[in-house]
């Protein structure tokens, strides 16, 4: 925590509006989920839950009281403690210490889903937590083993948080940087804006903590630092800092390039074909558990299509006798997922 707040401290002073962290910056990237069966993972999990932000904690609270402090938006990524499940977390506080948009990871990616739970669509959205206005005193938490670097820049620009977890490059090259930062020009391109590519470095003290045997070290190595921010035309517009080197990189941004950006391929503008093909984003809230009528089966496909089917007597029997097939009053009709392709 004194690291975060030293650090946007830091960025103010050298003039930046807005200062992002990468994902899970507190308490830091789980590492261990990469290196070993799960029995093995028991001690890290504990430290997980313990060192996990509340929205309304007094972590939280103290960011973005250095935020009004300082005048300075922060993104910042976080792990989440809701009850007894861990989110993957991004909370962005405006330079009044306001909350502008409070998020969490739809799907962690890959052994990810061992340690944090998914959403539904309603907690993904842009809001503002419960008790974001809420002042409590600062308390610090303990800090993360592995090294994790934020990136500054102008105001008003998108960014993106990726956790590049170092292992080796022959072992899952679509997390390495090269990987990611393909992706991340893409995001410019596609979006139209100056993206921020906050990332995280593990140091050799890291490696330490995670990697007991020698096993586990061949699959993890020190590095993996690429924090930088692209242009709307998917340039780099910041100096490149050693893989394990941390530090902040800055730029300044004319938004105007946006402009000239979008007037060339603007995918949700004139480049786009409402018409041909178009995206369904769910934000109404979705139960675990819902009362359904009797005799009847709803099912929500995962294509944005329900199938209702209504069993009669036969139907059951022929389901106890093993036989395939669904009652005639089987029928299938657009639901408000549906898709035109």
């Amino acid at each position: 925590m004194a690291k975060t707040v030293d650090l946007i401290a830091e960025a103010a002073r050298g003039g930046a509006a807005i200062i992002a962290f990468p994902e899970v910056w507190i308490p830091g990237s789980p590492h261990f989920l990469w290196l070993g069966p799960v029995a093995g993972q028991v001690p890290f999990v504990g430290r997980c839950h313990a060192n996990a932000l509340t929205v309304d904690g007094p972590e939280p609270t103290a960011i973005r009281r250095a935020a009004r402090s300082h005048g300075i938006t922060v993104a910042l990524g976080y792990s989440e403690k809701s009850y007894g499940s861990l989110h993957i977390s991004r909370t962005v506080i405006a330079s009044d210490g306001s909350v502008l948009l409070h998020r969490r990871k739809l799907k962690p990616t890959h052994v990810e889903r061992a340690l944090f739970g998914e959403v539904t669509a309603a907690t993904s959205r842009s809001s503002t937590p419960p008790g974001a206005a809420r002042r409590s005193p600062p308390r610090r938490a303990r800090p993360a083993a592995q090294r994790v670097r934020p990136v500054r820049a102008g105001r008003g620009t998108p960014h993106r948080l990726p956790a590049l977890l170092r292992p080796r490059r022959d072992f899952a090259h679509q997390l390495s940087a090269e990987a990611n930062t393909a992706a991340t020009q893409v995001y410019a391109i596609e979006g139209g804006s100056f993206v921020l590519m906050a990332t995280q470095v593990i140091s050799p003290a890291g490696i330490d903590l995670f990697a007991t045997t020698d096993e586990q070290r061949r699959l993890l190595s020190a590095g993996g630092g690429c924090s930088r921010i692209h242009r709307p035309d998917s340039r780099m517009i910041t100096k490149e800092l050693d893989e394990g080197e941390e530090g902040l990189v800055h730029a300044g941004i004319d938004l105007d390039a946006i402009v000239i950006a979008k007037n060339a391929y603007d995918p949700a503008g004139h480049h786009a074909r409402p018409d041909a093909t178009y995206l369904v984003h769910h934000r109404e809230p979705r139960r675990a558990v819902v009362p359904g009528d009797r005799g009847n089966l709803l099912l929500a496909g995962g294509f944005g299509r329900r199938v209702r089917c209504r069993y009669g007597r036969s139907a059951r029997k022929r389901q106890r006798t093993g036989r395939a097939g669904c009652p005639q009053a089987l029928r299938s009709d657009p639901g408000p997922g549906a898709a035109a392709a």
